[in-house]
């Protein structure tokens, strides 16, 4: 049986509509992207326990919350120190430091998440700047006298992929916070008291997929309905 030629046009319009996506695909996956990084704290979100929550350093690079115990003492730290980078898309790359310093603070002063803005300034041939929205968890723990270890305080990193995305070319991208080991998903840090814990942020730029090319399969959809019209009829005339 030989096809119709509506229903061949529809095959030849969705394979070239294919291989058209794998060609820019493919041309996505041989990018490298360079720039420098930056970020800014957010507006905190305190936890059910915090009904004094005291913070300071929103809009900057380095926020600390809760109140020390003593006046001596300082209260909880993070600290983002970006850097510049180089990367393929899908490779896992530096994007900055993070400094965590943990602090002896009252149990009703803290917050349990802070959200991170980073700021992403891309070099030429991209040549655009974005900020990528993520969340930390911090987890402020009750202090043991007796086990260090116990009385560490620790952050997780959000690593879902942010809600912001850039276009380039005729792809669109994002970026996704891997974790603070460029080897293994490491998600959390921890400080112990009064300690301060220093580690890099790790990054990966993903392609977003589009979505599957529908011009072929809108033709295929026409013919179908056609045939079926057509049978209807020819079933109503016998």
């Amino acid at each position: 049986m030989k096809l119709s030629f509506v229903l061949a046009t529809a095959i030849s319009s969705f394979f070239v509509s294919s291989t058209t996506e794998i060609s820019f695909s493919g041309q996505a996956q041989a990018l490298t992207f360079s720039g420098i990084s930056s970020a800014t704290w957010g507006n905190p979100t305190p936890g059910s326990t915090d009904t004094n929550p005291i913070y300071t350093g929103v809009g900057s690079n380095t926020f600390t919350w809760g109140k020390a115990n003593l006046s001596s003492r300082l209260p909880n730290k993070l600290a983002f120190n970006g850097t510049s980078f180089a990367a393929d898309i899908n490779s896992v790359f530096k994007i900055a430091d993070l400094s965590y310093f943990n602090g002896k603070i009252l149990t009703d002063t803290g917050v349990e998440f802070v959200p991170l803005n980073v700021n992403v300034s891309f070099s030429p041939p991209v040549g655009t700047s974005q900020v990528f929205d993520f969340n930390l968890h911090l987890v402020n723990t009750l202090n043991d006298p007796k086990d260090p270890e116990k009385s560490a305080d620790l952050v997780f990193l959000g690593t879902n992929l942010s809600n912001r995305s850039f276009t380039f070319g005729s792809n669109k991208y994002t970026l996704e916070l891997t974790g603070f080991n460029a080897d293994s998903r490491q998600i959390s840090i921890k400080a112990l008291e009064e300690a301060t814990t220093t580690t890099a942020i790790y990054a990966k730029i993903k392609t977003i997929p589009e979505p599957a090319p529908l011009a072929g399969l809108s033709w295929l959809g026409i013919y179908l309905i056609s045939r079926k019209n057509s049978w209807k009829k020819n079933t109503k005339s016998l």
